[in-house]
């Protein structure tokens, strides 16, 4: 996922998203931690979409003010 892509959606679909996101992170933890993961690299992306997600919406705040 792109900042580029990011910066388009509006801020509910933004926080819908990072909401969509913290909970695959939570499951891939989870499969994670029992064994089950075959590629750990899916727990990187998803922890740096979502930091993604965060700075484009804090970007969008400050825009506000």
């Amino acid at each position: 996922m792109k900042a580029r892509e990011l910066r388009e959606l509006s801020e509910e679909e933004l926080r819908s998203k990072e909401r969509e996101l913290v909970d695959q992170l939570f499951k891939l933890r989870f499969q994670h931690e029992l064994g089950q993961l075959e590629n750990a690299s899916k727990l990187r992306n998803v922890r740096r979409d979502i930091a993604r997600i965060k700075t484009v919406l804090q970007e969008k705040r400050r825009r506000k003010e």
